[in-house]
């Protein structure tokens, strides 16, 4: 990696995809190793139940509530709160709440290409 490489990077640099109903997402971390991107969830969303082959995850709530299904358990996740989840397992993100979710998802291997809907 050469230094042009290495600089600061937000939301409003980051390349930018929207997924499910009206979410967005910013890949703000992108390479084959490694995937950080940070998500918004507006009030009465959720994302599909899946699981990732390879990659393990750890979600980190930045503003809001969250809930997060885990191998059939609700976890409550407020800001400054995070939920590792190993590769293998089912999970689920939902705003349950009526305001906006901002949070991050950190992929060791990235889990993009390796989702399969549960």
């Amino acid at each position: 990696m050469n230094r042009q490489e290495i600089r600061p990077i937000s939301k409003e640099t980051a390349e930018h995809y929207i997924w499910g109903s009206h979410c967005d997402g910013w890949h703000l971390v992108k390479n084959p190793r490694l995937s950080v991107i940070q998500e918004r969830m507006p009030a009465g969303t959720a994302e599909v139940r899946h699981f990732h082959h390879r990659a393990q995850q750890f979600f980190y709530v930045l503003t809001g509530t969250a809930v997060m299904e885990v191998g059939g358990r609700l976890v409550e996740l407020n800001a400054g709160e995070g939920i590792w989840i190993p590769a293998g397992t089912p999970h689920q993100m939902k705003n349950e709440s009526g305001d906006e979710v901002h949070f991050l998802v950190i992929s060791q291997p990235p889990s993009h290409g390796d989702r399969e809907n549960t």
